[in-house]
């Protein structure tokens, strides 16, 4: 006979609270919490990646009301995330230097999943898959990078809705970055005086677009902070490579057509 389902098998939480493992001497008190945030992060990309393959597909069903809830879900977790670095930031710069070297070469530009919210949101660069060797991560990425985006999809449900794209734009490069397109934008200006679902999931997917950017900026804060402006981890420039990714939007059209409303 089975033993009875309970909270601690359902959430493996054995298997869970065994996996923090500082590396320092002691250890240092704080290269616990630094182990926990990034475990974290990782959980919420993983389930952000479950919520945007979910929002794709209710795109190309016309599914609007599945499309506004996952999109309002996407929004609320990058609001999570956000505020996870106020809890980072309770890390002073000698607590983390303490045991930083411990670190050696692994840094968060590794995160593949990232790489792949990153992919599947729009911001397709094939230069970063030299950053994951070959295995299972680059795959997912080669997939990703050849997929329709959400952007794509996005265009795809205008179109359903009765709002005729133009059709160079739907029949886009998917492994192209998103990129800005006019005459997309006059039919979005369309949408937005016609009203309806579609007009309030263009709104959704601007907040969806500032949470990503709203992240990014605090991120780059964060690294200041702590590490000034010393090389990454990883080997990158640190904030200063962080600065370069700052007021990029993924939606560039739906940006665009602010000063036109």
């Amino acid at each position: 006979m089975s033993k009875p389902l309970t909270y601690l098998r359902y959430l493996k939480l054995d298997e869970l609270l065994s996996l923090q493992q500082p590396l320092s001497e002691g250890p240092e008190h704080d290269e616990h919490l630094f182990i926990v945030i990034h475990q974290v992060y990782e959980l919420w990309f993983k389930q952000l990646l479950h919520e945007t393959r979910f929002l794709r597909d209710a795109f190309l069903a016309g599914d609007s009301a599945r499309a506004l809830a996952a999109l309002n879900r996407i929004r609320t977790i990058f609001k999570t995330l956000v505020g996870q670095v106020d809890i980072l930031e309770t890390m002073t710069p000698l607590s983390f230097n303490a045991f930083r070297s411990r670190l050696e070469a692994a840094s968060g530009f590794q995160s593949a999943q990232f790489r792949e919210l990153e992919f599947l949101l729009g911001h397709k660069r094939p230069e970063v898959l030299s950053g994951h060797p070959a295995g299972v991560a680059r795959e997912r990425l080669e997939q990703l990078l050849a997929e329709p985006g959400i952007y794509d999809a996005f265009l795809r449900y205008l179109d359903q809705s009765g709002h005729r794209m133009p059709a160079v734009a739907l029949r886009r490069d998917p492994a192209a970055p998103t990129a800005s397109d006019e005459a997309v934008q006059d039919v979005l200006i369309g949408v937005y005086r016609a009203g309806g679902f579609a007009a309030q999931v263009c709104e959704r997917m601007v907040d969806v677009d500032e949470g990503l950017q709203e992240w990014r900026y605090r991120h780059v804060k964060m690294v200041e902070r702590t590490i000034g402006a010393r090389i990454g981890t990883g080997g990158s420039a640190g904030a200063a490579y962080l600065r370069e990714t700052l007021f990029r939007p993924l939606f560039a059209d739906l940006w665009a057509i602010r000063s036109r409303l």
